[in-house]
């Protein structure tokens, strides 16, 4: 087995993988910087969409245990005391905004600026309940997010669990101007820390598919062919296999045994595995 850093997985993801040249499949330019970017801006963007929605969760739980203080309208969301919420009721229909202000820090270091705007049933206590969001001058870091998604909560699935499952439409622009558009579908089951308000002791396993579209036209897309397990406790996801894809070159990316390391294993169409190292969380 081959040991990588993120600079050789780079190297190796574009040589091996993802990225061809525009004569041939057989013919890879790996003097092309746009194509190391391009791996970034895919695992970038993976990373913000389950960051929104870690936010969007911890809104309705906090909603839920009647956590929120209505005098004030602040904190309450990841425990922040620099966002502030402005609620609409219109017959049966509650518009929510979630304001970050010109930066509000969350407690991985994330900041976000501008507004999430929620809208659905007045009802918080049935059973499943959808909601529409969009972004209003919304950044991540210095990343503007565009789009309008769809959430699906339920309260119990078949396992007795808490359930999201999201639409994704999302475009994602970095500040030189590089933009990344994401559609696809992701459902998170909470399987452990539901029941507290500890962040720490919460647990996703998170399936789904997806496809980004970069600036240039290239299409890659994911598949989660074994649950990927998601411990709020650590940066990375413990466990779980995705399979990766472009155009008719494919390859599979495990996450482990459910160790909490930086570590992570790719088989390319070969059979070849490599062990990578991961920067972050991807997913």
């Amino acid at each position: 087995m081959k040991i990588l850093n993120l600079k050789l997985l780079l190297f190796f993801v574009v040589s091996s993988f993802f990225f061809t040249s525009c004569n041939n499949s057989d013919n890879i330019d790996l003097s092309e910087p746009i194509l190391t970017e391009e791996t970034n801006i895919f695992v970038e963007a993976d990373n913000i969409s389950d960051e929104v929605n870690n936010v969007i969760d911890d809104f309705f739980v906090e909603e839920s245990l009647g956590a929120r203080s209505e005098d004030n309208n602040t904190g309450g969301v990841l425990g922040l005391g620099c966002m502030t919420r402005a609620v609409v009721i219109e017959g049966t229909t509650k518009t929510v905004t979630l304001d970050f202000g010109e930066g509000c820090e969350l407690p991985n270091g994330t900041v976000l600026s501008g507004k999430i705007i929620l809208i659905h049933a007045v009802d918080t206590d049935v059973k499943s309940l959808t909601i529409k969001y969009t972004f209003e001058n919304f950044y991540f870091n210095e990343l503007n997010i565009e789009g309008e998604n769809t959430v699906v909560r339920v309260r119990e699935n078949e396992n007795g669990n808490p359930q999201s499952t999201l639409t994704i439409n999302m475009k994602i622009t970095w500040p030189d101007g590089e933009f990344a558009s994401r559609r696809g579908t992701k459902i998170r089951e909470w399987i452990e820390g539901y029941n507290t308000r500890t962040f720490g002791d919460n647990v996703f396993l998170i399936t789904g598919n997806w496809t980004t579209t970069f600036k240039n036209g290239t299409l890659l897309s994911a598949t989660i062919i074994e649950p990927l397990r998601r411990e709020m406790a650590c940066r990375f996801i413990v466990s779980g296999v995705v399979e990766l894809q472009k155009n008719d070159r494919n390859g599979f990316l495990n996450f482990g045994d459910g160790s909490c390391d930086n570590k992570a294993i790719f088989t390319n169409e070969e059979g070849e595995e490599f062990e990578i190292i991961l920067r972050g969380k991807m997913f």
